[in-house]
């Protein structure tokens, strides 16, 4: 399954994605984590002290050796260099799983040890002054992007990405990447609006979001998020001691999270995993090609100086036990 967490800056998704990464791992489920977040704090909300967290393998930095290893031996990619962050995979493309090994989980990702298992965790790396006035950073999340259209999961298998704050989601199509998405909103009017705005961007595309309702305190926060978006709301989170001792660097054990934000992660897995049978993915790979084509004729052909439809394998689905190139 490939889940989001999505909303505005402070509301609380890093924290919320952390903690849903912390619940899948107690469990023993295959986890892939992503902070493609302009602000990278995933690291440390898992656990990873500074040091740590700024020696993590930024994928941005890599993207010439994820391209070279995604590309393969697909004959409509005539190089490296000609792919760009909406690039769909075709005849010959390698494809990456969530399990199996690769060289860019090599190059790109690292094991964080939680409470007795592993999330194994990827990164876009920051936005430094040096890409001041020279570069945006959707040219950093492109590497995410690429390589979420070439990943194939199957069930039980979990990609979690903490995504970038507000509507800075709707640059590019890597929102229609996701089998589940939640979007974390605080009670207040500034709260609710990267709501609606999600909620009018992704009408067309089908995607599926539900509402995390975070920083509860009383049931007046409750009865405003429920009149704001209605049945979208899935769950509320209220204060939590746990949360607390973990931004302090001295989280307790996971098993002693509070058990009404226990339930509430327990609720999100369950209305993740119900997604799994309305799968698609004949529109999944639709709307692939339909980013990408958007992304060539406004600036991809004039870049790479190539005709990048051409790039676009009519006869391929990204799907389940689709063969990949060795």
């Amino acid at each position: 399954m490939k889940i989001a967490f999505v909303g505005k800056g402070g509301s609380g998704k890093t924290t919320l994605s952390s903690l849903f990464i912390r619940h899948l791992v107690a469990a023993g489920t295959p986890v892939l984590a992503i902070d493609a977040d302009i602000n990278q704090h995933l690291g440390p909300a898992l656990g990873l002290d500074e040091a740590e967290a700024a020696a993590l393998p930024a994928m941005g930095e890599r993207l010439p050796q994820i391209k070279e290893h995604l590309r393969g031996s697909n004959q409509r990619i005539t190089s490296p260099a000609t792919m760009i962050k909406t690039t769909p995979p075709g005849e010959g493309s390698r494809l990456v799983r969530v399990c199996e090994p690769n060289p860019i989980y090599d190059a790109c990702a690292r094991p964080v040890e939680l409470d007795g298992g592993a999330v194994r965790l990827m990164v876009t790396g920051p936005f430094t002054e040096a890409d001041l006035g020279v570069a945006c950073y959707h040219s950093k999340t492109g590497a995410v992007e690429l390589f979420l259209n070439h990943l194939v999961d199957g069930p039980d298998e979990y990609v979690v990405v903490d995504m970038t704050a507000g509507s800075d989601s709707f640059a590019s199509g890597m929102f229609t990447r996701f089998d589940m998405t939640f979007l974390v909103a605080e009670p207040t009017r500034k709260g609710v609006s990267v709501y609606r705005q999600y909620k009018e961007y992704a009408r067309d595309f089908g995607v599926s979001l539900k509402v995390v309702g975070n920083k509860i305190q009383e049931q007046d926060d409750v009865d405003f998020l429920r009149a704001e978006v209605g049945d979208d709301l899935l769950v509320t989170v209220g204060r939590s001691d746990w949360v607390r001792a973990m931004e302090k660097g001295r989280p307790p054990r996971f098993d002693l999270l509070e058990e009404a934000n226990a339930g509430a992660l327990r609720t999100l897995r369950a209305t993740a995993d119900a997604t799994y049978g309305l799968r698609d993915w004949e529109r999944y790979t639709r709307q692939m090609v339909h980013f990408h084509l958007r992304n060539a004729e406004a600036w991809g052909n004039e870049r790479t100086g190539a005709d990048l439809a051409a790039q676009v394998d009519p006869g391929f689905v990204l799907r389940e036990g689709v063969a990949a190139a060795v």
